[in-house]
This record gives structure tokens, C-alpha cells and sequence, in this order.
């Protein structure tokens, strides 16, 4: 399948809508979303976890703000982050019959104007929600949920920090991509320490290298770096507590797309290169979905289902990728893609994909960066993801493969 023969989802199209489709639980319980009612928006929790999925619409005492963000929580509540007179609010609001029930967390309140406050993912457990506060030279970590006395300031972290990934099943290891002395470098916050910060991938002196998934089981992470291809953000896997090196495979490269993971199969316990990877596709088309493993040199590409809330998605350990959905006949439904077999037959790349081999050369570290080639790569060693300490994942090669 070309990429030019994927259809877009008319639902994917850019209706003014806010850019988060919905947040789903780690444990994939529950998702929540901003819905549309006309013009007006309203918070909607989804329940996933029971035969049939279904919305409760949490509609408070006036429409929402475009920009206000939701998140499910592990007990069914949903967390509600709203910007009310320079203030950032926090509220767990839940349903009460025919209405909805809110509980007032309270507010942090940004030492500057030009402060930005947004929700990092959901935590693992499903009873905490944490917030970044970036400003211009420093970045905190709040506990706006979960906490004794509402929002908790955690830690202060020198630099302007993004992303946000969770490293371990605990919600103590989160992975941050600070920027300092103008390069990006990932790090490891550990919140148990009053934020103590060790870093966790920089691949050279002169690239900027972020961390986008990790999968706790496995010990699968996704990157992106321009180590490989200067200017170029380019896609990548590693494993912590491994010491190969961090691979970039020719296949995730498609011209005029740009290409995100967004889930990855849990449960492959010492076998990252077997875990399913769900990538979303979006360019001139629109998006799609598609599905590669680290130990292949091809990606699946599926059309995304009509109405697929885009970027959102979980694996089951049994290899079904679950994509939420909303449609005007099926308002809230979870579309099932099965797995597919492993080396079933490499199938046509994308139109424009660079499939030729290349060699290139990092200067600051002396370690040869390979491309595509016929011989298969070595398997990895058996790994044991290790929460502590995580500043000694050995990420510093990088291979293109």
C-alpha cells in the first residue's frame, strides 16, 4: 500500500478543534476528551474497559475553553485543567445522575506572564496527575491530583523542559527533554528525590535528542535525534540497560510526512525488538495509522477508522491495537487492528520512501553510524529495565538500520 492510496478520515480534517483527540488512562480504563455540542465544548469520559464502550458527557455550569485540557484518572474521574483570570485551576469532575459533580483541587498561580502550564501524560496507577510549569529559564513539576493539600510544587529544573514520558510502572522515573545552551538533551527526573535530575540520552555534543515513548516492560524507547542526519529530527529505538547502540531504520523516514509513535505493545517482558510500535502518519493525505517492530525493515501502513480521534490508541499484551473513534452514528466506539505477522512480506513502501543504504559519521563520538543492510542485526542480550539508576542507560552510539 502507497502511501497516496491511504484515504484521510474526514474526522482528522482541521475543524478548530483542540489538537489533543482524547488522553487515555496507562492502563487504558478510561479515555477522556473535549466533545463538541455546536459550538460549544464540553469534557466526556469514556469507560474502556467493559464489553462496550460508552461516553458520559461531564458538561459543567458553562461551555469549556478550546485550549482546556482533560485527563482521565484510574477511579473514573476526570481532571479538569481550565485558565481562569491568569490562574490555573484544577477540578475532578464526576457524574452525579442527570448532572456532573466537580471537586475543586485549587490553583497555581505562574510567576510570569509568559509561563506555560500543561498536563504531562497520564502517571501509571492512575491516582496522581502532574502538570509542567515552563518558563524562561527554568522548568517545575507540579502534583496537581493525587496529592494532601492540593497542587504540590515537586521540583525546579534549570532549563525550558517539553515532552514528558513515563520510565517505570511507579510514576517515579519521568523522562524530560530540556533544552539548555541552546541543544535539547533528554533527562531523568526522579520525583522521589526532590526531582533529581541525571540525564538519559545524548548521542553527540551538537544534537538535540528527545525521548518520545518507553514501554516499562521491555525497556523500548523511541527517540528523535539529528545525530544521524543534521537538521533532520529523525526516528529512532533504543533499550535501557542495553549496550547497543540507538538504531534509526530507513523505513521511518517518509518525505512531506511527519511520522509520531503513540503506543507501544506492553508486556513483551526482555523482548523489545518484538513489541509492536502504533505510528501515526499525517501529510498531504491526511493521517494514517501504521505498525512496525523494531526487528523489521518495513512498516504496516492501515487507514486510520472514520472518525479515529487521531494520535489516540493502546496495545493489548495480546497484540490488538485499540483506536478510539467518534463518528455521527457510533459516538463513542474502539476499533480493534490486529497484529500483524511478523515478516508476513515486506510490503511496497510508501511513495518517495529512501530506502538506499548511506554511511555517516559522528565527529564528536568516533562511532560509525550504519545505515539499511542486507545481514540481519544482532538480537539483543536480555534485558532487565531498572528504574534506579537510569543515568547509567548506556545510549551514547547510535546505528541507522
Amino acid at each position: 500500500m502507497t502511501a497516496c492510496a491511504i484515504e484521510p478520515s474526514a474526522a482528522n480534517e482541521d475543524d478548530g478543534a483542540p489538537r489533543a483527540g482524547c488522553t487515555i488512562t496507562a492502563d487504558g480504563s478510561y479515555a477522556a476528551r473535549l466533545a463538541r455540542d455546536g459550538d460549544s465544548w464540553f469534557p466526556e469520559r469514556w469507560t474502556l474497559d467493559g464489553p462496550e464502550p460508552y461516553a458520559v458527557p461531564l458538561p459543567g455550569h458553562q461551555p469549556e475553553e478550546p485550549g482546556t485540557e482533560v485527563q482521565p484518572m484510574g477511579d473514573g474521574r476526570v481532571l479538569i485543567h481550565r485558565l481562569v483570570d491568569g490562574r490555573h485551576t484544577f477540578s475532578l469532575l464526576y457524574p452525579t445522575g442527570p448532572g456532573t459533580g466537580e471537586l475543586l483541587l485549587g490553583a497555581v498561580e505562574c510567576p510570569t506572564e509568559d509561563t506555560r502550564l500543561r498536563l504531562l501524560p497520564p502517571a501509571p496507577g492512575g491516582g496522581r496527575a502532574y502538570a509542567l510549569a515552563v518558563g524562561r529559564r527554568s522548568t517545575a513539576v507540579w502534583l496537581v491530583a493525587g496529592g494532601t493539600f492540593g497542587p504540590e510544587h515537586l521540583a525546579e529544573l534549570p532549563g525550558r523542559c517539553s515532552g514528558g514520558v513515563w520510565l517505570d510502572r511507579t510514576g517515579r522515573m519521568l523522562a524530560l527533554d530540556r533544552e539548555a545552551g541552546g541543544r535539547t538533551k533528554a533527562v531523568v527526573v526522579d520525583l522521589e528525590r526532590g526531582g533529581e535530575v541525571s540525564p538519559l540520552l545524548q548521542i553527540a555534543a551538537h544534537s538535540d535528542d528527545r525521548v518520545l515513548l518507553a514501554d516499562p516492560d521491555s525497556g523500548l524507547l523511541l527517540i528523535r535525534s539529528d545525530a544521524p542526519s543534521p537538521g533532520e529530527g529523525r526516528l529512532g529505538w533504543g533499550v535501557l540497560g542495553s549496550t547497543l547502540p540507538v538504531r534509526f531504520p530507513e523505513c521511518l523516514r517518509v518525505p512531506e510526512c511527519a511520522v509520531t509513535p503513540f503506543a507501544i505493545q506492553p508486556g513483551q517482558a526482555l523482548m523489545p525488538e518484538s513489541c509492536a510500535v502504533a505510528l501515526r502518519f499525517d501529510g498531504p493525505l491526511g493521517s494514517w495509522v501504521g505498525v512496525w517492530r523494531p526487528d523489521e525493515r518495513h512498516v504496516h501502513h492501515l487507514p486510520a477508522p472514520e472518525g479515529w480521534l487521531a494520535g489516540a490508541g493502546l496495545w493489548t499484551p495480546e497484540g490488538v491495537l485499540r483506536l478510539p473513534y467518534a463518528t455521527e452514528a457510533v459516538p463513542c466506539g474502539v476499533a480493534g487492528v490486529g497484529l500483524p505477522p511478523a515478516e508476513a512480506g515486506v510490503p511496497p513502501a510508501p511513495t518517495g520512501v529512501r530506502s538506499e543504504s548511506t554511511g555517516v559519521r559522528s565527529e564528536s563520538t568516533g562511532v560509525r553510524l550504519e545505515s539499511e543492510k542486507p545481514a540481519e542485526p544482532e538480537p539483543p542480550g536480555p534485558v532487565v529495565p531498572r528504574p534506579v539508576p537510569l543515568r547509567e542507560a548506556p545510549l551514547g552510539r547510535l546505528v541507522t538500520k
